[in-house]
């Protein structure tokens, strides 16, 4: 496409038929309840999370635990918290205490 300067007194034009659709309300349905509108080429979204009911605007830490995941992690943070004593080595030929 030879394109031409706005300076030079034309401007680039659109090709026709090849753009979407744009809904200028466009509705945002939240799993929360919450529905607001937006300008897309999609006339419904279904979202999990928003701005109202996301930790990071609300203030309000929600914790997602699949599998144990978080307490498995507690365990090894208390687990190397507390020190570990060594044991003492020995070596198998001679009988020399590291």
């Amino acid at each position: 496409m030879n394109w031409i300067p706005a300076c030079a007194g034309m401007t680039k034009s659109m090709k026709a038929k090849i753009h979407p659709q744009y809904h200028s309300a466009a509705e945002v349905n939240c799993v929360c309840g919450n529905k607001t509108t937006v300008g897309s080429t999609k006339d419904k979204f279904e979202v999990d999370v928003c701005s109202s009911c996301h930790p990071f605007y609300t203030g309000k830490a929600k914790v997602m635990d699949t599998a144990g995941r978080v307490e498995k992690f507690k365990a090894r943070a208390t687990a190397k918290a507390a020190p570990v004593e060594k044991k003492a080595r020995v070596k198998k030929d001679q009988n020399i205490v590291l």
